[in-house]
């Protein structure tokens, strides 16, 4: 996993987002992060196996709509015959599990939680693991403030530091082998859960707005909750809240930053094939 180059290209992405106006080139882009043209070339392809001008070009405002409108029939052709995407090699079957009123208040007793940091394709990630299934996947800033997030989340669970299982679990999920499974612990309200749910139907590389999302919860006029639903969320990339962007094509509102949510859309609109 080339994690190390994703720190890079969150800088290109930043630099990008800042300078939108004057559409930076290749070559602006590659001196701004220190490196010759030939190099982030170099590194675009080890990290993603696409070009960076492709790359780039997935990171506007109109391809993010061009986007949107692509994936309307095919989100609405998935929602209709009930499946959760087409079946590819990288797509992962994820079923979930969520946790009862009365676990949802004892605020995870009785729970063993095993955590670890682990690097992915889009930065250093925490990840904590049940019996029951993943119930975190973050990607902090600062280890500390994770871990406390973490036992905040589930005051009266017992968290225990297994890095090998955190590596195992990583690996499951960007290196899937094919028909693998993953389990999620969900701990949320109501809303959340249904809005989390949901989002769950977006198959690889398909995207909707939070408009979209609302309507399929059955709750049209509910596209604000449905973000805050979206924000609340702790499972990120598995929970691919990342695959709901606002209808201008406008990329905001990811807990781990905008510039992370525009890596993993540049990522998979790319290499969906």
């Amino acid at each position: 996993m080339r994690h190390a180059d994703y720190y890079r290209i969150e800088k290109a992405i930043r630099f990008i987002e800042a300078n939108s106006y004057e559409q930076p080139s290749l070559e602006a882009v590659a001196a701004h992060l220190g490196l010759s043209p030939f190099h982030f070339q170099r590194m675009f392809t080890e990290w993603a196996g696409i070009s960076p001008k492709r790359f780039l070009q997935c990171l506007t405002i109109e391809s993010a709509k061009k986007l949107l409108d692509e994936s309307r029939s095919v989100l609405e052709t998935s929602i209709e015959t009930g499946l959760s995407g087409p079946s590819r090699l990288h797509d992962l079957f994820v079923s979930v599990d969520a946790v009862t009123p009365g676990e949802y208040k004892n605020m995870g007793e009785g729970l063993v939680i095993r955590y670890g940091f682990q690097p992915t394709p889009f930065g250093m990630s925490l990840i904590g693991v049940t019996e029951r299934g993943i119930c975190a996947f973050s990607f902090p800033d600062d280890e500390n403030s994770a871990i406390e997030t973490l036992r905040s989340d589930w005051q009266n669970a017992k968290l225990v530091r297994d890095d090998n299982a955190a590596e195992e679990t990583v690996s499951r999920i960007f290196k899937p082998e094919k028909g693998s499974r993953l389990k999620i612990l969900m701990k949320g309200t109501n809303f959340q859960i249904k809005v989390w749910t949901a989002v769950l139907h977006l198959p690889y590389g398909v995207f909707s707005s939070y408009g979209r999302v609302a309507e399929m919860i059955g709750q049209p006029s509910a596209s604000r909750a449905v973000g805050t639903a979206l924000g609340q969320n702790r499972i990120g990339y598995l929970i691919p809240c990342h695959r709901v962007l606002r209808e201008t094509g406008a990329v905001t509102g990811y807990r781990w930053g905008s510039a992370r949510k525009r890596a993993m859309i540049a990522f998979e609109a790319c290499t969906k094939g």
